[in-house]
C-alpha cells in the first residue's frame, strides 16, 4: 500500500474528527456505504458523481465478517483491506473506512455527514439509516444507477457454463492451462 493510500484509511473516531473540522469550517460532507466488492465503471460513476455533492467524500466499506453475514459464506471476493485500497486509488474518494455493521447507522451517527449518498436501487423510506441522517440535519440523495453495469450480471456471466470457453487462456500466454 502506497503511503498516500494508507494515509486516506481512516478509523472511524479518525474520520469523526475529520468531518468535525470539515463542518466547522463550512464544508459539506458526502458519505455512501456498500461492499464495493467488484468495482466496475457504474460504481466509479456513482462515485464521481456523489462526489460532486460535497466537498469530501467519504466512503464506509462493509467489513468482511459484514460482507458474509449479507452475500452468504462465499462473499467478499476482495478482502476490505484490498477494497479500501482500490477505492482510496480514486481520485473522487477522500476517505475510507471500514465498518463491522450490516448496516451504516452506526458510523453515521458518529462522523454525522451533510449528505448521505446512495444508487437508485434504494428508497430512502425503507432505509434503516435515514432517520439517523435527518436527526443530524442531513439529507439522503439518490443517484440513479448506470444501466448495464451490476456485481450481479458480472457474477451470473462468470458462472454460466459458457464461462469455461469465454475465458480460456490463449495457448501463447505463459502458464496456459491447455
Amino acid at each position: 500500500m502506497t503511503e498516500n493510500s494508507k494515509s486516506r484509511i481512516k478509523t472511524n473516531e479518525e474520520l469523526a474528527q475529520i468531518v468535525a473540522s470539515a463542518r466547522a469550517a463550512g464544508k459539506k460532507v458526502a458519505f455512501t456505504n456498500g461492499v464495493f466488492d467488484f468495482v466496475h465503471v457504474g460504481h466509479v460513476t456513482y462515485l464521481e458523481k456523489a462526489r460532486e455533492l460535497g466537498d469530501m467524500l467519504i466512503m464506509a466499506i462493509n467489513s468482511d465478517a459484514s460482507v458474509k453475514r449479507i452475500k452468504g459464506p462465499t462473499r467478499p471476493i476482495n478482502a476490505e483491506n484490498d477494497r479500501a485500497q482500490i477505492l482510496t486509488a480514486l481520485r473522487c474518494v477522500d476517505y475510507v473506512t471500514v465498518f463491522e455493521q450490516d448496516t451504516p447507522t452506526e458510523i453515521i451517527d458518529i462522523l454525522k455527514p451533510s449528505i448521505h449518498v446512495k444508487g437508485g436501487d434504494y428508497d430512502p423510506e425503507k432505509m434503516p439509516e435515514t432517520p439517523t441522517v435527518r436527526k443530524h440535519g442531513g439529507e439522503v440523495v439518490i443517484i440513479p444507477l448506470e444501466e448495464g453495469y451490476s456485481n450481479s450480471k458480472q457474477f451470473d456471466k462468470i458462472k454460466s457454463p459458457e464461462s469455461d470457453e469465454k475465458f480460456e487462456r490463449p495457448e501463447w500466454l505463459a502458464g496456459s492451462q491447455k
